[in-house]
């Protein structure tokens, strides 16, 4: 195979190895500035299309990256490297399935690259197959033993199956080699269980200033350092040290807040009045937990999955992925076909969604889909699913956005400003709202601040609506042994807790996010 610069002049071979360099620590506006001349040069070459794709990509730019990046591929149909590149841009965009057809290609065709078999991990891990992605990671640490982000997964999914010791010991075992590895500082704190000692505190702030730390790297061990810093009752430090994470992060992509709400008008209009549906029993096998990050839908999903009736599948990216596969076959953006849909058509999505998540009805006649966002698919949901029960969690706005804004959420931008927070939080609000109102028996708000007030009259409540005869075994929740892949699973292992609430601490430093709220302000 030629050289990947093959037909570049030197000038602009230094212009795309000084792009690739800065990719690869993050730094998209120094990269886009060292591709300029090569792109001024050589628009159509390969690499420097590779590069310009991965840049969009980086930015937020999917459709554009994906685009750019199968004109680059059309030209180098063999190379391992640009099937990868392919596939992270499909997986960044939401599309899994091409993802992950499109890395396992990048594995045939260069089997001992440990950057594509990472990529498949990832991959799999976010289409909830933890197995498969499991022994792709193993692949690719014993292709390169210091992969630490390979072996930070790993221990994510050591996490995952509830094996808290095992998961701290790894993350440690990575520091110990590399102290800069943002993503084993925040695997520690994700724990919630683990209270930095005053010694990782040094080590973090050392890490902060570590010349091999990339941008992922200080935005990662920037949260665990704000989490160690609450853990000792220094609140403004902590925020400070949130506001600087979420600083750089916002550096890289940022998140388009009107254009995000005008998009939720137009999906909810589209649905309003709901279209003539599939048949009415379509669907009653599933349960959507739907909301915003932080919201209680782990805990809700871990009550259910507690009934001897219901399979706990975690976030599921099923719903999304069929609405993309519609909109591909229809060659046009959801939800601008939606008007021309006919009953057939919705039951033909609902059976494609089934057959897509039949693997989670193999031992239990039922299971939640608990993916945050498909309240933004509300009205899709009903269309093609109408017998499915819809559960949106609540739990009091600020501490909602505020354990958001706290946690490292990839691929969620709104969460980098109290403002966008906000503006998210209305956009849920209101769909919610909407839909509760026009689909009342399918459509149900549980408030985490009443479970915690009387949990058993809740519980049975959130049961009788998902028509499930009350078992006691919900009740005992922490008892129920399961992979659960979110921040939260370590708390939902633990009986309720009355102190989960933080902003009372943070006192008027959270006035910016209440006036954005639409609350009061504090003194």
């Amino acid at each position: 195979m030629t050289s990947r610069f093959h037909g570049l002049d030197p000038t602009s071979v230094k212009q795309v190895q000084a792009a690739a360099q800065a990719l690869d620590a993050g730094r998209a506006d120094v990269a886009e500035q060292s591709l300029a001349g090569a792109l001024a040069s050589a628009p159509g070459h390969p690499e420097v299309l590779r590069l310009q794709a991965g840049i969009q990509g980086m930015r937020g730019h999917h459709r554009e990256a994906i685009a750019v990046m199968r004109q680059a591929l059309s030209q180098r149909p063999q190379d391992m490297l640009y099937h990868n590149t392919l596939g992270t841009l499909l997986g960044a965009a939401g599309d899994y399935d091409a993802a992950v057809a499109t890395l396992r290609r990048a594995c045939e065709l260069q089997p001992g690259m440990a950057i594509a078999w990472y990529n498949l991990g990832v991959m799999l891990t976010r289409c909830v197959r933890n197995d498969e992605a499991t022994d792709a990671l193993q692949h690719a640490v014993a292709l390169q033993p210091d992969h630490v982000d390979a072996r930070a997964l790993l221990a994510d999914l050591l996490r995952t199956g509830g094996h808290t010791e095992q998961a701290a010991d790894a993350y440690r075992g990575l520091l110990a080699e590399q102290p800069w590895a943002g993503m084993a500082w925040w695997g520690l704190a994700d724990l919630k269980s683990i209270r930095f000692t005053d010694d990782d505190i040094e080590r973090m702030q050392a890490a902060l200033r570590h010349p091999r730390a990339t941008e992922d790297d200080l935005i990662a061990t920037g949260f665990a350092f704000a989490k160690a810093l609450d853990d000792q009752g220094r609140f403004a430090e902590s925020l400070a040290a949130l506001a600087q994470a979420n600083a750089i992060a916002r550096r890289r992509q940022r998140w388009n807040a009107a254009a995000f709400s005008s998009g939720i008008t137009a999906v909810n209009a589209a649905f309003t009045p709901a279209p003539e549906a599939a048949p009415e029993t379509l669907g009653r096998e599933a349960i959507f937990i739907v909301g915003l990050p932080r919201s209680g839908s782990t805990l809700v999903e871990q009550i259910l999955a507690s009934h001897p009736s219901v399979a706990g599948a975690g976030e599921l990216a099923d719903v999304p992925q069929v609405l993309a596969e519609e909109s591909r076959r229809r060659g046009r953006p959801f939800p601008q076909w939606v008007a021309a849909m006919q009953p057939a058509d919705w039951e033909r999505l609902g059976r494609r969604y089934l057959e897509r998540t039949a693997h989670w009805r193999q031992q239990r006649p039922i299971f939640t889909d608990k993916l945050p966002n498909n309240w933004i698919y509300i009205g899709a949901i009903r269309a093609m699913l109408p017998g499915a029960h819809i559960v949106c969690c609540r739990r009091d706005p600020l501490e909602t956005c505020f354990s958001c804004y706290r946690q490292r959420l990839a691929n969620n931008e709104y969460t980098r400003s109290f403002d966008d927070l906000a503006s998210f939080w209305h956009d849920f609000d209101r769909s919610v709202r909407h839909w509760s109102g026009l689909h009342a028996s399918r459509v149900y708000e549980h408030r985490y601040e009443a479970l915690l007030a009387d949990a058993e009259q809740q519980i049975r409540r959130l049961l009788g609506f998902c028509d499930l005869p009350f078992d006691p075994a919900c009740l005992r929740f922490h008892e129920t042994r399961r992979e659960i892949r979110s921040p939260s699973a370590t708390q939902v292992r633990q009986p309720l807790r009355q102190d989960t609430a933080r902003t009372a601490h943070y006192g008027a430093l959270l006035n910016p996010l209440r006036v954005a709220l639409g609350m009061p302000p504090v003194t």
